[in-house]
């Protein structure tokens, strides 16, 4: 991967608040903050590099490393005094400070007074669980010093539920930063840089999810199965090795939790089913997983959308690189690790198109409603599927005016994305009969296909993945 692609949402706001830093703010008090968060190796310290160079400014860049306070209290202190602030040079022979207040205190001291600068404090939430007096500390030289300096304070975490926390009411932090999320690089992201066309980069999205570190070894134009070859040669391939890694982040003790996303993750998307294939586990302890999966943004919880309520929950993988890991390599490591990396990819192969039909649906539902109004009926607020604890019918989209319980229907659609088969007459037929068992929906209800290989069915409008990539630019 050459270059910074993307992410020109994010460079945007940072510029926007580097601009509210250099023009002075309301009763003297120019300092900004801004809480950064994101899943690991997501890019987030990536992009506050490319924003610190291209901004020009005198900055100091600290990570946490989470040993220990002492050790985070005397790295801090030391890149004070390595860094480009005009005053940081007079800290070189200092001892490490013993509080976050000292240390904090002579970060204001190394500060501009008239010229913008800024400070990035990266895994923050290391500094958190190492200290409970940091939030404190930091409240304290903010208020007192850092908000009437023209300074950028950003604050990065890779603990997501965390980093949300330290925004909300009751923290001492509250109401003194905005808040950005970092995603992972988009599906037109990932054909910018892998310079791959539409259909081909939703496959290296499901794969990759997005990630930059993964997108990293994949070789410019190379196509899913040259790259998956090659990656599944090398046991350190970042492929294989990012998942684990994650899953050891977020659940350094949660064992059943682990077993609960790894059921969800082998294809398993009812309560029942979930607890079963997870080792049998109690209601309640699944419950619990399940919740706790969901505060951390690694699962996503769906229920039908139509104009009648329905209690037919089911769970998904949010991420889909961690989808795909859990599908294909996780279980498989020690069997890459013995160098037989190709049944693994024999495995992979085999069980591609059917896992591909199920894990696109909701990268699909995404870039529908990302589509220009212009694009679908009017008054479509919300994109959705529909399903019965039968499945018949399982609707693929259902687009409406509001979720969870929608007022209006506004459209059914159908996912067709197989290589070599192109959304016919048949399918038409059969989408024509699942509207008619879907509450709110009527012989009037617009009708859309959305197909990797064409439409031939006349009377329904479709939409291909150069359509869809639309979405993502």
């Amino acid at each position: 991967m050459d270059g910074f692609v993307g992410r020109r949402t994010e460079l945007g706001l940072l510029n926007d608040l580097l601009d509210a830093v250099r023009t002075g703010g309301r009763g003297g008090r120019p300092g900004r903050a801004v809480l950064i968060r994101g899943r690991r190796r997501v890019g987030k310290s990536r992009l506050v590099e490319e924003f610190l160079e291209r901004a020009g400014l005198p900055h100091v860049f600290f990570t946490a490393i989470g040993g220990s306070k002492q050790e985070d209290l005397a790295g801090f202190r030391a890149e004070l005094a390595s860094s480009a602030l005009p005053e940081a040079s007079r800290f070189d022979d200092y001892a490490a400070p013993v509080t976050w207040d000292a240390a904090l205190s002579m970060l204001a001291d190394a500060l501009p007074t008239d010229a913008p600068s800024v400070v990035v404090l990266d895994e923050m939430p290391y500094l958190v669980r190492e200290d409970p007096g940091f939030e404190g500390a930091l409240r304290k030289a903010f208020d007192r010093t850092m908000s009437r300096l023209p300074v950028l304070l950003v604050l990065i975490g890779s603990d997501v539920a965390m980093m949300e926390q330290l925004n909300t009411y009751g923290r001492p932090f509250y109401q003194r930063g905005t808040e950005m999320v970092v995603p992972p690089l988009n599906p037109a992201d990932v054909a910018a840089l892998l310079d791959l066309p539409p259909a081909d980069a939703f496959d290296a999205f499901l794969v990759t999810g997005g990630f930059p570190l993964i997108l990293d070894e994949w070789p410019r134009g190379a196509g899913l199965w040259d790259y998956l070859g090659q990656a599944l040669r090398r046991p350190t391939s970042a492929l294989l090795v990012s998942g684990e890694r994650a899953l050891a982040a977020e659940f350094p003790a949660e064992a059943q939790a682990r077993a609960v996303l790894s059921a969800i993750g082998h294809g398993e998307r009812t309560f029942s089913m979930i607890g079963r294939a997870a080792g049998d586990l109690h209601p309640g302890s699944v419950r619990r997983s399940l919740a706790l999966l969901a505060e951390r943004r690694l699962v996503a919880v769906d229920t039908p959308l139509s104009t009648r309520p329905s209690r037919e929950t089911r769970y998904r993988v949010d991420d889909p690189y961690l989808r795909f890991w859990l599908s294909f390599i996780g279980p498989r490591i020690p069997v890459i690790e013995r160098g037989r990396g190709d049944r693994v990819l024999e495995t992979v192969r085999a069980g591609w198109t059917s896992w591909r039909g199920r894990a696109i649906e909701p990268v699909i539902r995404e870039s529908l409603w990302r589509l220009a109004d212009d694009r679908l009926p009017e008054g479509t607020d919300a994109i959705g599927g529909y399903w019965t604890r039968t499945n018949d019918p399982e609707i693929d989209i259902v687009g409406a005016d509001r979720l969870p319980i929608a007022k209006k229907v506004t459209l059914v659609g159908s996912i067709k994305w197989l290589e070599n088969k192109p959304f016919d007459a048949r399918d038409l037929a059969r989408l024509v009969v699942h509207r008619s068992q879907l509450p709110g929906a009527d012989d009037t209800t617009p009708l859309l296909a959305v197909t990797r290989n064409g439409c031939t069915a006349e009377g329904v409008r479709h939409l291909s993945p150069d359509d869809l990539l639309t979405a993502w630019a």
